[in-house]
C-alpha cells in the first residue's frame, strides 16, 4: 500500500569515524525530519576483527543484540539479511570492497572519492547495471534541504545564468605531527587534499554549473589543475583546479583544497549575471546561504538569507533516505546524484593528478593507473 513504510536493511563496512556518523543518522527517527515513507535498520557491522565490530555496536548502537558483528567484510556480505551496504573504508580500498559487495548481490552506497580513478568507477557501474543493483556515491550534501532550496532559487530565473563559481574546502591537519601511515599522508591510501577534501568543492561546481538548466547537461570542456606536493610524502598538500563549461553555458569554476591551512571564509560563491549566492562554510554541510539580487549598475537591491538546522540528524540521513527510495522503486541510480556526475568528478580528479604529477604507488590502482 502507498502509505506503508519501506525499511532498508543495512550492513556497515568499516568502523571508522565516518561510519559512526552515518550509523547515528540511520538510527534517528525519520519522522523527525519529515520522512514518513522510508526507514532504516542496521542489521550487520563488519570490521577487521570481531572485537572491533562488537565495540562499534556497543558504543554507537547501545549494544543492540539484533545487529550482527562480523570479523570480515566477506562474512558480512554473505549475510542474506543485508540488502545494502555502506562503504566507509579509505578511497583506495573502495573498488575492492564495492566489487565484492556487488558480486554478493548487495546494493552499494560508497563514500567519496568513490574509487582511486575513473576506470575503476566505470567498471563498478557496469557491474552494478549487469547485476541490476543500485550504486551511488555518498555525496550527502546533494540531498540536504539547503542544497535543494538553493538549487530551486538558483534556477528559477531571477539571477540569470551562472558565470563564475568559487569553492574551497581546506583543513589544517597539522601534517608535521601525523604518522606517515595517516590517511592524509599515505599515498597507498590515496592521501592528500584532492581525493579527501576535493569532492566538496567539485560538488558545488556540479550543482551550480553542470546541473544548471542553461548547461543542458553538457560535460565540462576543459580542466586545468595545479598541485603543491607535501614536503613529507608524495601526496598533494594543496590542489587547485579550474573547470570550464563552454558548450552551452559560458561559465568557470575555480576550486581549491588544502590540508595545511583552514578553509577560506567565503565557502562557496556562485556569481550570476544578475546576482550572487554566498554559501556559508563548511561547504559539506552549510548552515545557511545568502542570495543577493542586482539592480541597475549591479547594485544589490534585495538580499535574502536562508538558514537550516540539523536537529533531525547530522545530514547523512538524507542520502540514506534517497538510497532507500531508489531501492524500493527498483532504480539503479539516483535522479539527484546519478552515475554520470560521479564519473565526471573522478575524471576531473584523474586529470588534476595527471597534470600535477601525483602518481599513486604501483598496485594501488587496480584498473587504469593514472600517470
Amino acid at each position: 500500500m502507498a502509505d506503508q513504510v519501506y525499511t532498508l536493511r543495512w550492513g556497515i563496512i568499516s568502523t571508522g569515524w565516518i561510519s559512526m556518523k552515518f550509523v547515528l543518522d540511520l538510527l534517528a527517527d525519520p519522522k523527525t525530519r519529515g520522512t514518513t515513507d522510508v526507514a532504516h535498520k542496521v542489521v550487520a557491522v563488519g570490521s577487521r576483527s570481531l572485537e572491533s565490530a562488537q565495540k562499534f555496536i556497543d558504543t554507537h548502537m547501545a549494544g543492540n543484540k539484533s545487529v550482527k558483528p562480523y570479523a570480515t567484510y566477506t562474512e558480512l556480505l554473505a549475510d542474506q539479511d543485508v540488502q545494502a551496504v555502506y562503504i566507509g573504508t579509505p578511497h583506495t580500498i573502495h573498488y575492492e570492497n564495492a566489487l565484492e559487495a556487488l558480486n554478493a548481490g548487495k546494493h552499494v552506497l560508497c563514500e567519496k572519492a568513490t574509487t582511486a580513478n575513473a576506470t575503476e568507477l566505470k567498471a563498478l557501474l557496469a557491474l552494478a547495471k549487469e547485476k541490476n543493483l543500485f550504486f551511488m556515491e555518498a555525496m550527502w550534501t546533494r540531498f540536504q534541504p539547503l542544497s535543494l532550496e538553493l538549487k530551486k532559487i538558483a534556477e528559477e530565473g531571477a539571477l540569470g545564468d551562472p558565470v563564475v563559481l568559487h569553492a574551497d574546502l581546506s583543513a589544517d591537519f597539522k601534517t608535521e605531527t601525523l604518522p606517515l601511515t595517516h590517511r592524509m599522508l599515505d599515498p597507498k591510501l590515496g592521501g592528500g587534499a584532492l581525493l579527501d577534501l576535493g569532492p566538496y568543492p567539485m560538488f558545488w561546481c556540479m550543482l551550480g554549473l553542470y546541473e544548471h538548466p542553461s548547461n543542458k547537461g553538457a560535460r565540462p570542456t576543459s580542466v586545468t589543475g595545479s598541485i603543491l606536493k607535501s614536503s613529507i610524502t608524495d601526496v598533494d598538500a594543496c590542489s587547485s583546479w579550474t573547470v570550464n563549461f563552454t558548450s552551452t553555458l559560458q561559465a568557470q569554476a575555480v576550486l581549491t583544497a588544502s590540508m595545511t591551512v583552514d578553509s577560506a571564509p567565503f565557502g562557496a560563491t556562485i556569481r550570476y549575471k544578475r546576482g550572487v549566492i554566498l554559501v556559508k562554510p563548511p561547504i559539506y554541510r552549510p548552515p545557511a546561504f545568502t542570495v543577493q539580487y542586482f539592480g541597475e549598475g549591479n547594485k544589490v537591491v534585495r538580499e535574502e538569507t536562508r538558514a537550516f538546522s540539523f536537529d533531525d540528524g547530522q545530514g547523512w540521513c538524507y542520502e540514506a533516505d534517497e538510497v532507500a527510495r531508489c531501492v524500493r522503486d527498483g532504480k539503479l541510480e539516483s535522479g539527484l546524484w546519478g552515475h554520470e556526475k560521479s564519473i565526471i568528478m573522478m575524471e576531473t580528479f584523474d586529470e588534476v593528478r595527471k597534470q600535477g604529477g601525483y602518481v599513486l604507488p604501483e598496485g594501488v590502482e587496480k584498473l587504469g593507473r593514472v600517470q
